[in-house]
């Protein structure tokens, strides 16, 4: 595919994309967007500024009763624009890392890199400094906006050029200070529609970390497939959520989306359940983002908050049982849109809402977007049959300068490393990341099957399954189980538990060890992290 002239001066990240040859098939065919050549997409992301009405309105809110408008968010983007560019030296195509909690003002930073031109690294308010090394080192960043409560890690870091400029201090060189002083207007960088706008990497779980590129018209793209097509959000929504800016999920949810139709977000960082629970209350949040985890540790707390304002929840990061969809429709009258996204892909590209969700299942290809159930060999599958989710649509994995592309990217598909079937009517229903499958004794078992029948017995509050290797069997399942209070966790529970998996499931299926923890170890935006729990030394992963 040929790209269209480029804005940047600096042109490391187009110069680092995978050859053409390996990128996965675009669809530009509607219900597939369309953009024009030239694109930002802070500029398009702000056009609710407009008008002096639209100005007027609120966009973001924050702790401590922070409330910015439109016409305030923008005023406000281009003084950090014009500090970067005229007092930091930011250049269109540096990279540019951006690194704090949950706020109004790391959105802001976010709009303004972009703004600028340049590329955003966004990244994990608690990462280390080994990893923040790591990515630095990928993306060839030079210079990093950083919230003054966020910076030691980044220091220690050692990041050989890098230039930080931290937020939220009371530094007379702090950012904000420099952005105080500049004009509130800035003329935005006439970025292609496919340079770079963002670098936002994998978690490394399995090995070093994948940087992937996505372009300014791709994130316009996320907000006009998933959001348009199938959330449906209007300009008096107000959206929160769990998930951290340093992840898409999170980026799209609680940013792209709300400010894509002129609507308003709560900017806060993640603090529990409770938390969000009073925040729905207090901020009358309509439109919900967060994780299965969340959702069920917020049932039992429902009564205790007014929660009629919402009125769309979103859950994504992990399987959503069917079991916690039906207890939360029954505890609120309302229907969880579940969802699967990449980091490859941005955001959500199959999901169901309303009338057409089926509980169980994660749902249909979102309108862009198709998808299908393949082989090892990349060939299609029938009905019914489980295989690797191969996925295509306006969006797709372009890794930076990664060998990694060419097992992500086959024959033009996205393959997602998770293993779905199509059922006969055209939905996807989940079985395991491919790496979650467990074979015993030659049968492949679904870790996340076993664990929503562990789940299910009223002493468990969860249950994370893993295969722990053995000679005679080559695998032998085992459950890490999360007690009730006052259960106790004796040989007494360790046999209930049997018996009633055994129950519910094939023999074959049951646990042969079942282990108790005080909790399940998961990322900041609640995803189970199952391979801190394989092998030895397990326990020892959780203190």
């Amino acid at each position: 595919m040929e790209l269209t002239p480029s804005a940047h001066v600096d042109t490391f990240a187009r110069d680092h994309l995978p050859p053409a040859a390996e990128w996965p098939v675009l669809l530009r065919d509607p219900p597939a967007p369309a953009y024009p050549d030239r694109l930002n997409c802070a500029v398009e992301l702000l056009a609710e500024t407009a008008d002096r009405r639209a100005a007027d309105r609120v966009a973001l809110r924050g702790a401590d009763g922070v409330v910015w408008t439109y016409g305030e968010l923008r005023c406000r983007v281009d003084q950090l624009a014009q500090a970067l560019t005229a007092d930091l030296g930011v250049r269109p195509g540096n990279r540019v890392l951006l690194r704090g909690p949950t706020s109004p003002w790391l959105a802001a930073c976010w709009l303004a890199v972009l703004k600028a031109g340049a590329v955003a690294v966004t990244v994990l308010a608690n990462q280390r400094s080994q990893e923040l090394a790591t990515i630095c080192a990928l993306a060839r960043v030079r210079h990093a906006v950083c919230s003054a409560d966020s910076l030691d890690h980044l220091v220690q870091a050692r990041v050989p050029g890098l230039r930080i400029a931290a937020y939220g201090s009371d530094d007379p060189d702090d950012l904000l200070r420099l952005a105080a002083a500049r004009p509130a207007v800035f003329e935005p960088v006439p970025t292609a529609a496919d340079d770079v706008a963002l670098i936002a990497f994998t978690s490394g779980t399995t090995g070093q970390p994948k940087g992937c590129m996505h372009f300014h018209r791709d994130v316009l793209a996320i907000a006009d497939t998933f959001s348009a097509q199938v959330l449906r959000p209007a300009a008096d929504d107000v959206f929160a959520g769990s998930p951290p800016l340093g992840f898409t999920f999170g980026l799209g949810g609680l940013v792209i989306f709300p400010l894509r139709v002129g609507a308003s977000a709560l900017l806060v960082p993640w603090a529990g359940p409770e938390r969000l629970l009073a925040d729905v209350a207090r901020h009358r949040v309509s439109v919900l983002f967060t994780a299965p985890t969340a959702y069920r540790a917020m049932l039992d707390r429902l009564g205790e908050h007014d929660v009629s304002s919402l009125r769309r929840c979103v859950s994504a990061g992990e399987n959503l049982p069917a079991a916690l969809w039906h207890a939360w429709h029954a505890a609120t009258g309302l229907r969880l849109i579940n969802g699967i996204g990449a980091t490859e892909l941005l955001h959500i590209f199959l999901s169901a809402a309303d009338e057409a969700i089926r509980p169980g299942t994660t749902g249909v290809p979102v309108p862009g977007f198709q998808a299908r159930v393949v082989d090892a060999s990349g060939a299609p599958l029938p009905d019914g049959e489980p295989g690797l989710l191969a996925v295509r649509g306006p969006i797709g994995c372009r890794y930076l300068a990664d060998e990694r592309q060419r097992s992500y990217v086959r024959d033009g598909w996205n393959v997602t490393g998770d293993t779905y079937v199509r059922e006969p009517d055209g939905y996807f229903r989940f079985v395991a990341r491919s790496d979650d499958m467990i074979i015993s004794a030659g049968y492949n078992i679904a870790g996340p099957e076993v664990e929503e029948a562990i789940a299910r017995h009223p002493d468990v509050v969860e249950a994370a399954v893993t295969g722990r290797p053995d000679a005679a069997r080559g695998a032998v399942v085992v459950a890490h189980v999360v007690l009730r209070a006052g259960v106790p966790d004796g040989p007494e529970t360790v046999a209930a538990l049997r018996a009633f998996t055994k129950a519910e499931l094939a023999p074959y299926k049951c646990p042969r060890e079942i282990h108790f923890v005080a909790a399940l170890p998961r990322t900041p935006t609640g995803k189970l992290q199952r391979y801190r729990l394989r092998g030895a030394g397990a326990e020892a992963a959780l203190e």
